[in-house]
């Protein structure tokens, strides 16, 4: 008796299952699936089948629960809306900078007659965060909402969001589907260029000391006049040349030129010296944002610019021009440059300096060097330059070396660690040193304190007129 009773529970469990399944996997081809109240409901067929145990006769009241729940799932989901039943439109600008915020407006329309209670995320690439992720909304009939969201790229490179995905559900909540809004938009992540807008506001109010970037004393005349132009609120009253505003019964100041027009080319290793991370970005990205930010402030001081990024070959090169225009060329050829796990070549980086660009120039090679192999490539090839061009090196630290050396040690492998870095770091104070005695500029500086210091060296050897 009771394994017949067992045979009959058995036999019903299977066929629920059957029964459910066949619906459910229709329902999947149209991503639609279960929601958590469908499966509440689910259990209590489960928990009466346990009254054939007890009540056999009971069979024909479990099959019309299951019954029921299947007509009342059924009907639900007749309830639930397709994709044109809602439409979107996203508002971005294709330009965003790498690790800052960039604000998304997205625009979702309801046409149904009929409320709809929605969970909308949008298709964001794999290395953008959103604030917020996701947004829970009832939206009306006939009505539209707007969502606001920024995200922050951790990587550069051209991106492509492809549609907004929503979550809607049915009447009674007992399925939901998830549907695909086709909203095509493509956004560049450049290197970080609000440091641009920034520099350019600080600039013209003369706060430039908030980015750490020091005003240098020229040495003899550090300005020549150039022409006379109407005042405006930005100049400094002292420049106001008070016979020509009587003359003209308008304000008018002298305008000053800097000095003659110097050249600046970097050369920006992307080999695999360049992969490590500092503050969430590679030493590439900070070495990047501190290219440009210079780049940009020669291009305001009437200075020629140019750029040759390199690993085990030469991957762009922009030739030295001057004028505002230069940094999109700059800009193009560098926000999609990743660094590659190879060996850089410096030779090919400096012969293809000596063939393209013969005129003395600011050489500003932006590296890391952490073995004696590179060493002696960079010693080697910088050291050549001293005479035909000014060589200035940028070399990267490693926050790792520094926090095991200034550690204080608890046990042995702590020590050990602590006397290896300091090794490490006695070594790299000799390389910079070999290198200044061979009369080549050298910063040596963590990745992402660079950008104040370049600058600063910079505008230093304009001031001694070294170029």
């Amino acid at each position: 008796m009771i394994r017949e009773l067992i045979q009959q529970l058995t036999l019903h469990l299977f066929g629920l299952a059957a029964l459910l399944a066949v619906p459910l996997a229709v329902l999947a081809r149209q991503r639609v699936y279960p929601n958590v109240p469908l499966l509440i409901l689910l259990v209590v067929p489960c928990f009466l089948s346990l009254l054939l145990v007890v009540i056999p006769e009971s069979m024909v009241v479990v099959l019309l629960v299951d019954a029921a729940i299947l007509v009342l799932a059924v009907v639900d989901a007749t309830s639930l809306p397709r994709a044109r039943a809602f439409s979107a439109q996203r508002e971005l600008e294709r330009v965003a900078s790498l690790g800052k915020p960039h604000s998304v407006r997205v625009t979702l329309a309801n046409h149904r007659r009929r409320l709809a209670h929605l969970w909308v995320r949008d298709d964001l690439p794999e290395p953008f965060t959103a604030t917020p992720e996701q947004f829970v909304l009832r939206l009306p009939a006939r009505s539209r909402a707007v969502l606001s969201y920024k995200f922050r790229s951790q990587r550069r490179g051209s991106f492509t969001m492809d549609c907004v995905h929503l979550r809607v559900r049915s009447r009674w909540g007992l399925l939901k589907r998830y549907l695909s809004l086709p909203v095509p938009s493509t956004v560049h992540v450049y290197p970080d260029m609000v440091q641009l807008a920034e520099y350019a506001m600080l600039a013209r109010t003369n706060r430039l000391s908030l980015m750490g970037v020091r005003r240098s004393r020229k040495i003899g005349q550090d300005h020549d006049f150039e022409r006379l132009r109407d005042y405006t609120l930005d100049d400094n009253y002292k420049h106001i040349e008070w016979r020509a505003t009587a003359r003209r019964n308008k304000l008018t100041v002298k305008e000053y030129q800097t000095s003659q027009s110097q050249r600046i080319i970097f050369l920006l290793d992307c080999g695999r010296m360049m992969n490590n991370l500092s503050a969430g970005l590679s030493l590439l990205d900070h070495a990047l944002n501190a290219a440009l930010m210079l780049a940009y402030v020669a291009l305001r001081q009437g200075d020629s610019v140019g750029l040759i990024c390199f690993s085990d070959t030469i991957h762009n090169f922009v030739p030295v021009r001057g004028g505002m225009s230069q940094m999109n060329h700059l800009l193009h050829a560098s926000f999609d440059r990743f660094p590659r796990l190879v060996e850089s070549r410096y030779d090919l980086a400096f012969l293809h300096l000596a063939s393209h660009c013969r005129k003395r120039s600011l050489v500003v090679l932006i590296t890391n060097v952490i073995d004696e192999v590179n060493r002696f490539q960079i010693e080697r090839y910088l050291g050549v330059q001293v005479g035909r061009h000014l060589p200035l090196g940028v070399l990267l630290r490693d926050h790792r070396l520094f926090d095991a050396a200034e550690s204080v040690p608890v046990d042995a492998s702590a020590l050990f660690r602590a006397g290896a870095a300091a090794e490490i770091l006695n070594w790299r104070h000799e390389v910079v040193s070999d290198l200044a005695h061979r009369g080549v500029l050298v910063l040596d500086v963590f990745p992402e304190d660079m950008t104040a210091p370049l600058v600063n060296q910079y505008l230093d050897i304009k001031a001694r007129h070294l170029l």
